[in-house]
């Protein structure tokens, strides 16, 4: 099956409702202050999940128990009045919780907007595999990056307010890994997440057909190396269009990192296009996934065929 072009939640105004949840990790509220103050700033009127700022009584990575963070994003997607779920950081724990939700209370609930990445990449998987809805793998509420750099704020903004004002997306250190141009349907985000995904319930059976998009932190060579293989050899690599690379933070040196995803996705005879200027990077551009968009690995950009979202 391929991968098809998901329903878009329709763009936000000033005024709009936005939640801010925290789905995995726990944060500093300075932080959350911050990153809230500047989505104040853009006119929205925000509003802060109640266990945005706990801690799990036992488990310090997580931001309050399953059962709070699972409740929090299902009461702020099912509030009526909530027209955006922004989470708040990733970590870990999304994967933890994403069997608690009510999807059907959800998929009621109907098209809103989404946005995080990190951890959030088993959200996203979840949101379009059991709801059918596209997302927006961008800067979190609470996220360094998304307090302190300029580029990334607007990114967000521009996609949420203006999405057809950002139809080519790509920074200037993006090029060519592999030449070639292809079609497809975006999907993505943290590539060890995707591959944690693999043969969970209602896990997406592959990314054939599609845009693949991804990036990661922390996973030294020899181990990003393990999470392709494993994409590669349980077939969820087959007859994918193309691939777009972000960062690679904390990964080791480029030079290393680039000679495993070279090795791996080389071979896939598609193109392949890096450094494309999202992720865990010092400025994160907005991707949106499950949306129609072209793969340009000459001029190493992604053209989205339709607004991130919808009028």
């Amino acid at each position: 099956m391929s991968v098809r072009a998901l329903t878009r939640a329709a763009r936000l105004r000033a005024g709009s409702r936005v939640a801010v949840v925290a789905p995995s990790g726990p944060l500093p509220a300075e932080r959350l202050a911050a990153g809230t103050g500047i989505l104040r700033g853009w006119g929205l009127d925000v509003v802060v999940g109640p266990h945005v700022l706990a801690t799990h009584p036992l488990l310090g990575h997580l931001a309050g128990t399953d059962e709070e963070r699972a409740r929090d994003l299902q009461e702020a997607w099912c509030d009526p009045s909530v027209s955006a779920v922004i989470c708040a950081r990733g970590g870990y724990g999304a994967q933890r919780m994403v069997d608690l939700l009510d999807w059907n209370a959800m998929r009621a609930a109907g098209p809103k907007v989404f946005v995080g990445y990190s951890d959030v990449t088993a959200l996203h998987e979840a949101f379009a595999v059991r709801l059918g809805l596209a997302t927006l793998h961008g800067p979190m509420a609470a996220a360094m990056t998304f307090i302190e750099d300029a580029r990334t704020q607007e990114s967000l903004r521009a996609t949420l307010f203006e999405p057809e004002s950002v139809m080519t997306l790509g920074l200037d250190t993006a090029g060519v890994l592999v030449p070639g141009r292809a079609r497809g349907v975006t999907l993505g985000g943290c590539v060890s997440l995707l591959a944690a995904d693999l043969a969970t319930p209602h896990a997406r059976p592959g990314a054939a057909g599609g845009l693949l998009l991804i990036e990661d932190t922390g996973e030294e060579p020899y181990r990003l190396d393990r999470v392709l293989t494993q994409l590669l050899r349980s077939g969820w690599l087959d007859g994918v269009a193309g691939i777009g690379l972000g960062s690679w933070a904390e990964c080791g040196p480029y030079e290393e990192i680039r000679a495993v995803l070279l090795d791996r996705l080389g071979g896939l005879g598609v193109p392949v296009v890096e450094e494309l200027g999202f992720g865990h990077s010092a400025t994160t551009l907005t991707m949106p996934l499950g949306i129609p968009a072209v793969l340009d690995a000459e001029n190493a950009t992604l053209r989205l065929e339709v607004p991130a979202l919808a009028p």
